[in-house]
């Protein structure tokens, strides 16, 4: 994990890998979480992420994008929006999202 926070500006990422050690399974996934979130004077926060994961048994991305909007106002209920949608996604016979379905 990797943080910096400069200005109005915050932005990083989050990495890990994981691997089976039983010879049963195979699972060999990258996962990478960049972002980048930008809050303005009036306390609105615009955050942009992906969460992609990356199969190295099936040679296969998942790429989801998402945008957020939240706002803290005075009374401390965190108000937020969600939009997002996959850039790209597994193919069969991997269960998973799909692009254009």
């Amino acid at each position: 994990m990797a943080l910096k926070q400069q200005g109005p500006w915050t932005y990083g990422g989050l990495t890990n890998h994981i691997w089976d050690i039983d010879s049963d399974t195979d699972i060999n996934q990258t996962f990478l979480q960049p972002f980048i979130s930008y809050t303005n004077s009036n306390a609105w926060t615009f955050t942009l992420n992906t969460e992609s994961t990356y199969s190295w048994e099936t040679d296969q991305w998942s790429v989801p994008i998402n945008g957020v909007v939240t706002k803290v106002p005075n009374s401390g209920i965190n108000l937020s929006a969600w939009a997002g949608g996959y850039a790209t996604g597994p193919t069969a016979p991997i269960v998973g999202p799909t692009v254009g379905a």
